[in-house]
């Protein structure tokens, strides 16, 4: 990327991030091996062998269209936002706010200022725990957390749980990896204040029956956080639809930078919270004697943001939308067909859940050899794939394990890397005895 010399016209917002469009456009059939060209690194070799990414579920790879986008960011156009009255101040703020707005368009959510900025989704459970968790939950209120979750969606409601008296109640798993919906109708009561579920499990992959579920806690008049970490980069979102009382992402498992992610909430409970850290931008006035906060959602964004992921994140939700999404879902769907029957050739590999809704992640154990041990075998031949207990111990454990290999999935992935993969393996168990 050649960055403008000094003293040109700072670009706008769609000047500069010109090129985000991708292959595969609405109506047009999915093309995986086009799309893999908007991505530098699967084109480096690991170890002497090509890449093969297949740690999605932990991280998203990023196409050019964005790395150029932060480049172009902090070359032509670094500022701070919000409290800025020259032209690099008011650029650099549009663009902030260009995201917002594209952040509640990919959600469904009816307003930009139903979204807040975060770190990602961990910051935004903690977010809602520590703000509307302090005034809404107390002693002996209940907050049902289904046994799939990842730590991050158990530990902040451990925390708050224990300081305001209340109890979180996991809720049980069937066999096959899917949520026990009848142990959810039969936990679920007045003493229910919140519902903490995963939209896609990052261990399983289980999607559940979120619309159902949502309905069910509101009858109780619970409220539902939603953890879509696993789920943006793989379907698409509609929060109205769901009927979602909080709703939850991070950019990096979405093609976006780290560091940034988003909570959506609907505004009356927005509206009700109180801010959680203080600083500069979440204010309106300050003094000794009484400090009046800046409305939602600024009162939720204390301090400088990363304003640079933000404008990543911008550039990455483009870079998507110009997939046909209906495609998208398709391909990856007939990708973890292929991957399941084909892995179900190698001997001793058995394959962890069966819901019938899920997303493509594949975590697996092979028998007589460690998953760390899996995961550096396939690492010689470039295979990256994730070993360990996945942040989802209490899921992990249903099962009886302590440790499991995962290879996650994306829309970049091959029915060629997968046939990698199964090669790889099945040497492994040969050698392996």
């Amino acid at each position: 990327m050649t960055t403008p010399e000094v003293g040109s016209r700072v670009p706008s917002a769609d000047t500069l991030l010109t090129g985000t469009t991708s292959p595969g456009a609405v109506g047009a059939p999915f093309d995986a091996e086009a799309v893999r060209h908007d991505f530098p690194v699967l084109h480096r070799p690991v170890n002497g062998h090509p890449l093969v990414w297949l740690d999605n579920g932990a991280t998203t790879q990023k196409p050019r269209q964005v790395i150029e986008a932060l480049g172009a960011y902090y070359g032509v156009a670094n500022s701070n936002i919000h409290r800025g009255a020259h032209t690099m101040a008011r650029e650099a703020t549009a663009l902030f706010e260009e995201s917002r707005t594209a952040v509640a368009a990919f959600l469904g959510a009816p307003s930009p200022e139903e979204i807040v900025f975060t770190r990602g989704t961990t910051e935004a459970i903690n977010l809602v725990a520590q703000s509307w968790g302090r005034d809404n939950l107390g002693p002996g209120d209940e907050i049902l957390v289904p046994v799939l979750e990842h730590h991050s969606n158990i530990v902040p409601w451990q925390l708050i749980a224990k300081e305001r008296g209340a109890r979180v109640v996991p809720v049980p798993l069937l066999a096959d990896g899917t949520i026990d919906q009848d142990a959810y109708a039969d936990l679920l009561s007045y003493r229910t204040q919140l519902v903490a579920v995963s939209h896609a499990s990052n261990v399983l992959g289980t999607v559940p029956p979120l619309r159902e579920m949502i309905a069910l806690a509101h009858r109780y008049s619970a409220t539902v956080l939603v953890d879509g970490a696993q789920a943006v980069a793989h379907f698409p979102v509609d929060v109205q639809e769901l009927d979602a009382d909080f709703y939850v992402f991070s950019g990096h498992k979405l093609f976006a930078p780290t560091g940034i992610g988003a909570l959506y909430g609907k505004p009356e409970l927005l509206a009700g919270m109180r801010p959680w850290q203080g600083g500069g931008n979440m204010i309106e006035s300050v003094d000794f004697g009484e400090t009046t906060y800046a409305p939602v959602p600024h009162r939720f964004e204390a301090g400088t943001g990363h304003i640079a992921g933000v404008v990543g994140l911008l550039s990455a939700l483009k870079w998507l939308g110009a997939l046909d999404r209906d495609a998208v879902v398709a391909y990856e769907t007939a990708l973890m067909d292929y991957a399941q029957q084909a892995l179900s050739a190698v001997p001793g590999l058995e394959l962890l859940g069966s819901a019938p809704e899920r997303i493509a992640v594949l975590t697996f154990t092979l028998a007589g050899v460690d998953p760390s041990t899996v995961a550096e075998w396939l690492d010689r031949d470039g295979i990256a794939i994730r070993a360990g207990h996945h942040c989802a111990q209490p899921a992990l454990r249903h099962f009886g394990l302590e440790s499991a290999a995962r290879a996650s999935f994306a829309l970049y992935n091959t029915p060629e890397e997968v046939d990698t993969l199964v090669s790889s393996l099945s040497r492994l168990r040969q050698q392996a005895g």
